[in-house]
């Protein structure tokens, strides 16, 4: 594979070749870190409720003003596609009929 001399050193930077342009066998891991052991699932659930405490909720009626908000436009676009159905169809019928 030839490759200019910003590629090598691109590549080189990255860890997958050497300093001959020579691929480097295997993979190295992220930051030369060793790979870690998996959690136990009780540890992922504290890690999960540490960051869920974390989390700016809205409160109660922020969370209804945005539910009245979200109903309403979902109101008008389906109105606004019910009418723009019902005028291409009747166009396409006028259009069609002899």
């Amino acid at each position: 594979m030839s490759m200019n001399r910003q590629q090598k050193r691109q590549m080189q930077k990255q860890g997958e070749i050497d300093a001959d342009g020579e691929p480097v066998r295997g993979r190295k891991q992220p930051g030369g870190a060793q790979p870690q052991e998996r959690t136990s699932p009780v540890q992922f659930l504290r890690e999960v409720r540490g960051e869920l405490r974390k989390v700016a909720w809205p409160t109660k009626d922020e969370t209804v003003n945005y539910s009245i908000v979200v109903l309403i436009t979902i109101v008008i676009v389906g109105a606004m596609i019910y009418g723009l159905d019902w005028l291409f169809s009747t166009f396409i019928l006028e259009l069609f009929e002899s």
